[in-house]
């Protein structure tokens, strides 16, 4: 889950208020700057059109083979920080520069750098542009970033323009342009721009996934996922975010502004954009009311939090269409009481899988309307979690899972599992959500990333094991 800040409080609060204004949306909510949020989101509807293409698709197209992945990491925070650990611990890796304007950050990366054996990484810690200088080293093979959400575009672009592989946590941008211009960059750079979804590497969503594609589901015909995530003392916690960039946004925009989680693996078991692709997004949103109400019980007179007008729905609920006909739902929450829950929802014509708590129920293995036991069908585990029975890290072993992967994908000159194109597709609901619900409900049309690529079968994340 990519909630790293790794920036100033003084770079967060200004680059936050910079970005809102990038959208038309005010800091604060005012009749006039929701006035500007139409104008935006007239602006959003009218950008799915396709641009011309300059360069030619990254669609299958591998790595260049090589034994040694040299890194540099962009963010140092709270998933930077630790990020760093499985990095190390991963063959034929070596972290070469580090990246964050807060020094001791990046001074205690630098130590476990140099304590697992390796050289002494370079420094980047004058400011906050001095990554552009990171992404101008010429023994840089791949930049990871994790930073607030406000820099992910502008870092992104930086490493791609510079020449490198970059991989960004959740979102990559913010608008839609941002999203072509990544797609276009990475095009004429042949340079592979990932969304770095951690959640696709799930256990069980790797599971289902395999599953759904040996035909178990029947024909499928909808989805789920969300990211429901009470974060409300964390955002207001002035230990934990580096500043208050991510309650901010709550003042900004009022749709899904974190669909990835859920919708990286729900387009996974769908095949979009390798057979099928998203069409077209409806969001409606509730009232915003928890994040003023925690406030009101938790937070002293004169607090700065004072001053902000929250205007993101606290339950957002969104419908994907796909071109086959296929139905997603979506949905964010992470201003109310709720037990983590990612949804994760699989249904066709033989059965359904549901997860948190997971449980399934498929035609012919169960009848009389009672859920069968998942575990059961631990033999269709993808290979990678097979290998990896009980990987390092946070989140379940999701983390190293992806890494590892990546970087096999790297070392071997594969094919990555995912691409710019799912990139853009698995991030466009942050844009498009906002724009549906100050249309009121009106569904947005999703671009169609691939330039009509989308239309041919190819392998993702459901990879076969390749031979070394």
């Amino acid at each position: 889950m990519s909630d790293d800040q790794g920036f100033s409080r003084r770079s967060a609060l200004r680059t936050a208020g910079a970005a809102g204004a990038g959208l038309g949306i005010g800091a604060l909510g005012t009749p006039a700057e929701a006035a500007q949020g139409d104008a935006s989101a007239a602006r959003q509807s009218a950008s799915t059109a396709a641009p011309p293409r300059r360069g030619r698709t990254m669609i299958g197209v591998p790595f260049e083979e090589r034994s040694t992945i040299r890194v540099g990491l962009v963010g140092l925070g709270q998933r930077g920080g630790s990020m760093i650990d499985l990095f190390l611990a991963l063959e034929g890796v070596r972290v070469v520069a580090l990246c964050d304007p807060v020094r001791e950050k990046t001074e205690r990366a630098a130590r476990k750098v140099t304590d697992a054996g390796q050289p002494a990484p370079a420094l980047y810690t004058k400011g906050d542009h001095d990554f552009e200088k990171l992404c101008r080293r010429g023994d840089l093979d791949f930049v990871y970033v994790a930073t607030p959400w406000d820099w992910h575009f502008e870092m992104a672009k930086a490493a791609l323009k510079g020449g490198k592989h970059v991989g960004v946590e959740c979102p990559i941008a913010l608008e839609l342009e941002q999203l072509w211009e990544l797609v276009d960059l990475s095009e004429r750079t042949r340079r592979h721009c990932m969304q770095l979804e951690n959640c696709v590497y799930g256990r069980n969503e790797m599971r289902v996934l395999r599953m759904a594609h040996e035909g178990l589901f029947g024909d499928l015909l909808h989805s789920a996922g969300a990211y429901l995530h009470d974060l409300r003392g964390l955002m207001f916690d002035p230990d934990y975010y580096e500043g208050p960039w991510r309650r901010k946004w709550h003042t900004r925009l009022r749709g899904d502004l974190y669909p990835n989680h859920g919708f990286g693996p729900a387009a996974n078991y769908l095949d979009i954009n390798r057979g099928d692709r998203a069409v077209r997004i409806a969001t409606f949103g509730s009232p915003s009311l928890g994040l003023a109400a925690y406030r009101e019980e938790h937070m002293p007179p004169g607090h700065e939090s004072w001053k902000e007008t929250y205007i993101e729905s606290d339950m957002s609920i969104s419908l994907v269409q796909t071109a086959k006909g296929r139905v997603v739902r979506l949905e964010h929450d992470v201003s109310n009481p709720h037990p983590y829950s990612r949804i994760n929802t699989l249904g066709g014509t033989r059965g359904v899988f549901e997860d948190y708590p997971p449980r399934i129920y498929l035609e012919p293995d169960m009848s009389g309307d009672q859920w069968g036991d998942f575990g059961q069908y631990e033999e269709h585990d993808h290979w990678l979690w097979k290998e990896h029975a009980h990987p390092p890290g946070g989140h379940g072993g999701m983390d190293y899972i992806m890494l590892f992967r990546l970087t096999q994908c790297m070392r071997l000159g594969l094919v990555p599992d995912f691409d710019v194109y799912d990139a853009a597709t698995w991030t466009s609901p942050v844009p498009l959500s906002h724009a549906s619900i100050k249309a009121k409900g009106t569904p947005q049309e999703i671009p169609d990333f691939t330039r009509g690529h989308w239309r041919k079968k190819r392998p993702g994340v459901d990879s076969e094991k390749p031979e070394t």
